[in-house]
This record gives C-alpha cells, sequence and structure tokens, in this order.
C-alpha cells in the first residue's frame, strides 16, 4: 500500500470523492466523520499526512482545534486545511495554527494531488539529501535532516514540516536572498505571497520563544528573506 492519508469531512458524498480520487494514486486512506472518531484513530496510529475540513459536523471551528490537537502529537505531520472557508481570517488561523497547506474546495482534484505529491516530496527529499548532509549547524541553529528536527540554543524549535524546510533553505545559504518564487519553489509550495509572510512570521515567533534577541530571518525590501550569520 502507499502513504497512509487521513480525510477529516462531515460531508459523505465528498468525502468518498476525495477517498477514491487517493485510493486510484495508490494512497492507503482513512476517511473520518467528525472530530472525536479522527482523534480516536490517530492516537492509536498517525496518518503520514492529513486532509482536514474546518467545519465538522456540529463542530464550526472542529478542524481548527483537530489542527492543534494534532500538532500535539506530532509537530512534522504534513496537516493540509482543504474547505469552502476562503476568509483571510480563516487562512491565517490555519497557518498559525501549524497547517501546512490551506486549500479551498473549489480546488481542481489534480490540483489537490499535486499538492499532496508536493509534500511527500519534500519529505523524500530531505530523506536523500540526508546521508551527504545529516546536519546543518549555522551558530546557534542546528537542523537534523534525519529527524526533521530544529535546535536553537541547544532547545528544540517545533517546526512544522513546512517551516523546517523554509528555515532549511535560507539556513544553507546564510545572507543569499531567497525571493517568495525560490522559497515556494524550493519548498514546493504553490501559494501566495501572503501565506509565504505568514509562514515566515510563524518561524520568527517560535525562534523569538527561545530567544527574545532573535533576528537572523532578515526581510530583504522588495526582494524576500535571507538568514544573516
Amino acid at each position: 500500500m502507499g502513504r497512509r492519508i487521513a480525510i477529516v469531512e462531515d460531508e459523505a458524498a465528498i468525502r468518498a470523492n476525495y477517498s477514491e480520487a487517493l485510493g486510484r494514486q495508490g494512497y492507503e486512506v482513512a476517511a473520518y466523520a467528525d472530530r472525536a472518531s479522527a482523534m480516536a484513530a490517530f492516537r492509536v496510529r498517525l496518518p503520514e499526512l492529513a486532509v482536514i475540513d474546518i467545519g465538522l459536523g456540529d463542530e464550526p471551528e472542529g478542524g481548527f482545534t483537530l489542527c492543534a490537537e494534532l500538532r500535539a502529537l506530532s509537530a512534522r505531520l504534513p496537516i493540509i486545511f482543504l474547505t469552502a472557508r476562503d476568509s483571510d481570517f480563516d487562512i491565517v488561523s490555519g497557518l498559525r495554527l501549524g497547517a501546512d497547506d490551506y486549500l479551498t474546495k473549489d480546488i481542481s482534484l489534480p490540483h489537490l494531488l499535486a499538492r499532496i505529491a508536493a509534500l511527500f516530496r519534500r519529505i523524500e527529499v530531505l530523506a536523500e539529501r540526508a546521508p551527504q548532509e545529516e546536519t546543518v549547524e549555522r551558530g546557534a541553529l542546528r537542523l537534523d535532516l534525519m529527524g526533521l528536527a530544529a535546535d536553537w540554543q541547544g532547545q528544540p524549535v517545533g517546526l512544522t514540516l513546512t517551516e523546517f524546510w523554509m528555515v532549511h533553505t535560507l539556513a544553507r545559504t546564510p545572507g543569499h536572498v531567497k525571493s517568495r518564487d525560490q522559497l515556494m519553489q524550493d519548498a514546493r509550495l504553490v501559494v501566495d505571497d501572503g501565506t509565504i509572510t505568514s509562514h515566515i512570521k510563524r518561524i520568527r515567533r517560535k525562534f523569538a520563544a527561545i530567544d527574545a534577541d532573535f533576528s537572523h530571518i532578515e526581510s530583504v525590501y522588495g526582494m524576500g528573506y535571507r538568514w544573516k550569520a
């Protein structure tokens, strides 16, 4: 069987449609109609990627709660919101909770499959790179490519898969400016500039929680971001 994907969607027809489409691609799919049944299963065995709706049955914000609960179980499990809600507030809320991607239900199935494949490909690329470069160390920063773990000043930083990849992309070449397009390309993301900005803000907050003086991810006006040595 292929990689394990969980779908949490309260509308039976949509749930069945996505399950069938992913199954045809060779994925092992487990589908859940509500947050409680999904979390009960996740506590026994985590999927390798989760696709979550925001509104779940009688819980209008159930998907947000589920995302936070999943992040408590795993910092690096890829999570995609797939929802009808397209407000900036909801998108930013989803990313702040640690989602790797936020898609609306008007997205085509081929596009959804491409975004899922991109997240899995990111894990594979890091695994391929790890034997040659098991760790990246830049001053107080240490990135473990095998464990997908980051430390700052010897303390763990709970980065999501997307955040880890972005820090890795910047820190590998200190002083080099990475445009938003380059960050999207390197991270296999297809998102707007605002989403990249939201990820960068989250990353900075996580480092600042350990070191209030953290300033190593520098914005270069009109160009992008760089890791400041």
